[in-house]
């Protein structure tokens, strides 16, 4: 099989995203939201999908290139034919303006011709309810209106309609503009308003990257990561997602095709590590703030994932459409927010303390975080000893997973530094008691015959999530156990290439095809945690060539040949990198720099 790679770029301003192909066409852009229906899906379904493009005419021959304008979010792509060549460029306007963020539910093409005669066709057909729903058009003196969904999607255009509503080809003589927008429409001067929102949007991008503090190691890499994480922030409510997309299979044929347009609770930690790391505090306020609106009945679970807006409800469907590439089901929605999943109360905890040890943020209400805190405290010790469906999300497998024992530990400790900045002597006993619980279940997963902790009590198997015990300091790094933990999982888990498996057993699905970059990424993060920085090096390098021509990353990649699957781009693979660059500057720029024992005070030797 040949090498298999997401050749699309992605644009987004923390209210929409986008994703280009390199032929111009707009393969994925959903509105008004990230998990609302996409009103271009060509991804999914050529037919069903409509379409956006800005195509050489006469399906001509043509050669691409696509790339960012430097330190952006701002994508452009070049088309070369016999009669010449063009460029597009696309963004999702986003800038300061009235003391607030201008991010408005609209995508600005500039088209522009670089030489010869280029003669290009545009085609602009968006749809409503997946597919289902045909829109209607209705032509203005210098728009076209398209009608049925709840609000209006307008394109403003310096393009002769007629051109447009007829996708007649057109020779490209100067710069044209085409503005499409959801609800409120352009209404001020096309040409000048697009030439200033490109300007300012670029300045607002390179802006946010210098403020950023990226170590110097690998900063180009970080830094599109970083701008990628970045937007999958829907700034309305401070939720991150998973992913841009649903339903690209994790392998072809595996059926393992999930909506990703949500926030999993259990990646809370490691998100707001990332953004600490680079030093951007807006996005963690923002974050908490998602966090601290779920909504959630007094000690009530929390659920493994919500939407964007806190909904608990996200019920699984099959669509009827024909799946990229032809996979198979396309499904919304994900029944995983039905499953039990213990370690988010640790997750939670160890998500607060920051609220109380970083200094940028004023005191929270006491009466909130106390509440807060106890509500967890208390799930942690009624779930203690309750089997889970584990951060993987087992469907049909319920066991006593290390990961969450570890997270009932680091939240336990977080919670007992909270109990102290509040007063509360009885709320950190209750936390100190159940941290040492929750180390004695940790080490009912260890293994001595593999000299390793495996994935939970009373299994053989080896899990890349177990990784985690050293780099959150359960395991002091210097110790013996945990090298010989890293090399058992290396033993059993790892490819040649590099990469990781989540594991090797079979699941509810049968047994994994493909890797999970993020593991690849923890597995780095390890090395540089132990010491064997030199390698921490060469596998992130490895690691590095997984990108697309952009350097996006997926979700999975196949070890034989490269191939990026699974839902595209992968906000947590991105945030892998981040922090295991991270890692790897400190030790590099800090040669006696000591990793402090993680959440928890002492690490097991």
């Amino acid at each position: 099989m040949s090498k298999h790679t997401y050749d699309m770029g992605l644009i987004g301003n923390c209210a929409f995203l986008g994703l280009i192909g390199t032929d111009t066409a707009v393969r994925w852009l959903c509105w008004p939201r990230f998990d609302s229906s996409f009103v271009f899906g060509s991804l999914l379904d050529d037919e069903k999908g409509g379409e956006y493009s800005i195509r050489p005419a006469d399906g001509a021959a043509f050669t691409s290139h696509q790339y960012y304008e430097e330190n952006t979010n701002v994508l452009c792509t070049e088309i070369t034919t016999e009669e010449g060549s063009y460029r597009v460029t696309d963004l999702a306007p986003r800038f300061a303006q009235y003391e607030r963020y201008y991010k408005p539910l609209m995508f600005v093409r500039v088209v522009e011709p670089l030489g010869g005669t280029p003669r290009v066709r545009v085609a602009c057909r968006p749809v409503g309810d997946y597919g289902r729903l045909p829109l209607t058009r209705r032509r203005s003196s210098n728009h076209v209106a398209y009608l049925g969904l709840e609000e209006e999607i307008r394109l403003t255009t310096n393009i002769p309609l007629t051109y447009v509503l007829d996708e007649q080809d057109f020779l490209l003589n100067e710069t044209k503009y085409l503005v499409l927008t959801y609800g409120a429409p352009l209404e001020a001067p096309l040409e000048k308003t697009a030439e200033q929102f490109l300007r300012s949007t670029l300045a607002y991008w390179r802006g946010w990257v210098k403020s950023t503090s990226i170590g110097n190691f690998r900063q180009e890499q970080v830094i599109r990561s970083a701008l990628a994480l970045k937007i999958h922030q829907y700034e309305d409510t401070g939720a991150i997602i998973a992913a841009t997309t649903t339903s690209l299979p994790e392998a072809p044929g595996s059926t393992r095709n999930w909506d990703y347009r949500y926030c999993w609770m259990r990646d809370t930690y490691y998100i707001l590590t990332a953004f600490n790391n680079i030093g951007h505090f807006e996005e963690m306020d923002r974050y908490f703030q998602y966090i601290a609106n779920l909504p959630r009945p007094k000690q009530a679970r929390y659920q493994p994932l919500y939407g964007i807006s806190g909904e608990a409800k996200l019920v699984e469907q099959e669509l009827d459409l024909a799946g990229y590439l032809g996979n198979k089901p396309v499904r919304i929605g994900n029944d995983a927010y039905t499953h039990i999943q213990n370690d988010v109360y640790g997750q939670v905890l160890v998500a607060l303390l920051p609220l109380y040890v970083d200094a940028r943020f004023q005191d929270p209400s006491r009466r909130d975080a106390e509440q807060l805190v106890t509500d967890a405290l208390d799930m942690i010790a009624k779930t203690m000893d309750e089997p889970d469906a584990g951060l993987w999300e087992f469907r049909h497998i319920a066991q006593k997973h290390c990961y969450t024992y570890l997270f009932h530990w680091a939240g336990s400790h977080a919670a007992a530094r909270v109990a102290r900045r509040l007063g509360r002597p009885d709320l950190e006993a209750q936390a100190e008691q159940l941290r040492e619980t929750a180390a004695a279940h940790i080490e009912e997963c260890f293994s001595p015959g593999q000299e390793a902790y495996t994935s939970a009590i009373g299994s053989e198997n080896l899990d890349a999530s177990t990784i985690q015990l050293i780099i959150m300091g359960y395991l002091d790094p210097t110790s013996d156990r945990a090298h010989r933990h890293l090399e058992a999982l290396e033993k059993e888990l790892k490819t040649p290439e590099g990469l990781f498996y989540r594991y090797r057993h079979e699941d509810d699905f049968g047994t994994p095809e493909t890797t999970f970059l993020i593991c690849s990424f923890w597995y780095v993060d390890a090395l540089a945690c132990v010491g064997r920085v030199d390698e921490a090096i060469v596998e992130f390098d490895k690691l590095a060539g997984y990108t697309n021509h952009l350097g996006l990353l997926s979700e999975d990649v196949d070890a034989k040949t490269g191939s990026q699957w699974g839902n595209f781009p992968q906000a947590y693979s991105h945030v892998g990198l981040v922090n295991a660059a991270y890692r790897i500057a400190k030790k590099l720029d800090l040669p006696n720099f000591v990793e402090p024992a993680g959440p928890g005070r002492k690490a097991v030797s």
